[in-house]
């Protein structure tokens, strides 16, 4: 299988622009010069149920590209320097996914395993609050949610 010749940056990209499969098989380029002793991924998938037990049939991803992209990079930049890593990434895409299909992918690679999965933990945590990236839930009934909205309106 070809790999991609180079990483792409870490952002966000429109569904169909970036594979993220074939950006985690590409990720050989980074470790097998031998400088890595761990690589740590986590593969964000579109879930069939909701935090509230309704049947999810579609996932909406958004974001204010802009806000995104710019905070996905600081998110990988920090993490790289406070964990001392080879390379960290974040690729979240953008559009409508059925369950089952991947969203987002974040990596860390480093010389040890305890900082690569601190550094992998503290990216997830990140990406979930930090950028403006906005997901809407349909269920099986037509409905529609934005996920997080509940907490927006608590707030103010």
């Amino acid at each position: 299988m070809e790999r991609l010749r180079t990483l792409p940056p870490t952002g966000v990209y429109r569904k169909g622009e970036l594979d993220l499969l074939e950006v985690l098989r590409s990720l050989e380029s980074v470790y097998s010069d031998g400088s890595v002793g761990a690589m740590a991924t986590f593969l964000g998938v579109a879930r069939s149920t909701s935090s509230d037990g309704r049947e999810v049939v579609e996932v909406h991803m958004e974001a204010y590209a802009e806000n995104a992209e710019r905070e996905l990079s600081r998110i990988v930049s920090e993490c790289v320097s406070k964990y001392s890593l080879r390379f960290g990434g974040i690729w979240h895409l953008l559009g409508s996914f059925s369950p089952g299909e991947p969203i987002v992918l974040v990596v860390s690679l480093g010389p040890r395993r305890r900082e690569v999965f601190a550094a992998l933990q503290e990216m997830v945590e990140r990406y979930k609050r930090e950028p403006a990236l906005f997901k809407r839930e349909t269920f099986r009934d037509g409905s529609h949610r934005w996920v997080g909205e509940e907490e927006m309106f608590r707030e103010g």
